[in-house]
C-alpha cells in the first residue's frame, strides 16, 4: 500500500461546511469548507499512522485527531526523506496555493506556521 521507505506523508481532505472546533490546548478555531493538506512524519510504520488518522473513533493524540470526524479524506500521498516534514509542508503550500489557517497545528515540534494548509 506504502512504500515501506518513505518517513513524510500528506493527508489530503475536504471539509464540506464551515465547523468551529477545540483543537486541544492549541484554542478553537473556525474550519471554513473547503480543501486541507495535513503534513505529518513517522519515522517508522508509517502505514499504522496513516491508517491511525483515518479512523473516526480513537483517542485524540494529534492535533488531526480533533478535525478528523469533519473531513473526508481523498487521498494520502507518501513521500521519502529528501525533504523534511517542514520543507514538504513549504512546498505543498506553494504547489497548492495554500494559505495557513491555525498556528502551531501539527507544528507543535518545530519552527514552522503550521503543518495544516488550506486551499479552495
Amino acid at each position: 500500500m506504502f512504500d515501506n521507505h518513505h518517513t513524510i506523508y500528506a493527508v489530503f481532505f475536504t471539509i464540506s461546511s464551515d465547523v468551529t472546533v477545540e483543537v486541544g490546548k492549541l484554542g478553537t478555531f473556525l474550519f471554513p469548507s473547503g480543501n486541507y493538506i495535513y503534513v505529518g512524519s513517522a519515522k517508522r510504520n508509517i502505514q499504522s499512522r496513516i491508517r491511525r488518522h483515518m479512523q473516526l473513533e480513537k483517542r485524540k493524540r494529534w492535533h488531526i485527531d480533533y478535525i478528523r470526524p469533519y473531513g473526508e479524506i481523498t487521498h494520502v500521498q507518501t513521500y521519502s526523506s529528501e525533504l523534511s516534514e517542514c520543507e514538504r509542508a513549504q512546498q505543498l503550500l506553494q504547489q497548492y496555493k495554500g494559505t495557513w489557517l491555525v498556528k502551531k497545528f501539527g507544528s507543535s515540534d518545530c519552527h514552522c506556521f503550521s503543518h495544516l494548509i488550506y486551499y479552495k
